[in-house]
């Protein structure tokens, strides 16, 4: 009798002292931009805190997260139960390049994730090549059009003082336009800004996301009718759908789209502007290529 008890006793004493053990599989493939899921495996834990090796940390108990850069990053998850007894794991995740074109538009209203169409190779070759000169850092929306669109990319922004006219800035350049039936001006669309030209070459670094307004079945026949093309009937979906600003079609080059964050244009657009639509408080931006 005494036997047993000292093994009850031990098997007690085995079980206050054990620690969890932690235990997480993950999505087969990741790539940049795109939410990893960790599915917690873990048994016997009340709490747990997982490190994802980016410098981000998670308290949930089977968490997505995503990466905005490709490489290898060490997940450490540690498991806590009842009894203040902690167990770890650790499991390196390989993170691919997005399968896509993508930047990320930071701003002081928040982030918009952009894609960047292969579409368009010129500007695509020229908008990547300034992004990684870090070109467009501190740089500002400057003109800013509620119900139409948001403007930046001039070089004479970054520091300009209040009452500085600007929108006339460029790299002394100009690119051929490329125009493309399946790209428009619908809400969201990233476009090359331009000077008036026969042949509509866009400027080297000035663009503007469009806001736009509502687009009616009428406003896009009537640009048909002008035009001699039709849409395709997903972009009138689209139109019909986010708006837009379709007079703006075939006249400068679409060359990519916000796909994260249209709220955060809805803001920029609603700020106050002078006479010169340059927003009162400045609006600046940084972009990154996301690889």
């Amino acid at each position: 009798m005494r036997k047993v008890l000292y093994l009850a006793l031990a098997l007690v004493l085995l079980n206050a002292c054990s620690r969890p053990a932690a235990n997480f599989r993950m999505t087969e493939e990741a790539r940049a931009a795109k939410s990893v899921t960790f599915t917690n495996q873990t048994e016997e834990a009340e709490t747990y805190l997982w490190d994802f090796g980016d410098g981000e940390t998670s308290t949930e108990l089977s968490p997505d997260h995503r990466y905005m850069s490709s490489g290898t990053y060490t997940v450490k998850l540690t498991a806590t139960n009842a009894k203040g007894k902690s167990g770890s794991r650790e499991q390196e995740v390989t993170v691919l390049p997005p399968d896509r074109c993508l930047v990320m538009i930071q701003t002081p209203m928040g982030d918009m994730l952009a894609e960047i169409f292969d579409r368009t190779p010129l500007h695509q070759d020229n908008f990547v090549k300034l992004v990684e000169q870090g070109y467009y850092d501190s740089l500002l929306f400057h003109r800013v059009i509620e119900g139409f669109m948001i403007q930046g990319g001039d070089p004479d922004s970054k520091g300009a003082s209040p009452g500085a006219m600007l929108g006339s800035g460029g790299p002394g350049y100009t690119i051929k336009a490329e125009f493309v039936d399946s790209l428009a001006h619908v809400k969201g669309a990233l476009a090359a800004a331009r000077t008036n030209n026969p042949q509509k070459r866009s400027s080297g670094s000035q663009f503007y996301i469009v806001q736009g307004r509502e687009v009616s079945d009428q406003d896009l026949n009537n640009k048909e009718g002008r035009n001699g093309f039709r849409y395709p009937s997903y972009l009138r979906e689209e139109y019909l759908e986010a708006g837009g600003t379709p007079f703006l079609d075939q006249e400068y080059t679409v060359f990519g789209k916000v796909i994260e964050g249209l709220d955060i244009i809805d803001q920029i657009a609603a700020t106050r502007t002078n006479t010169q639509n340059r927003p009162n408080e400045d609006v600046w931006m940084i972009i990154k290529l996301i690889r």
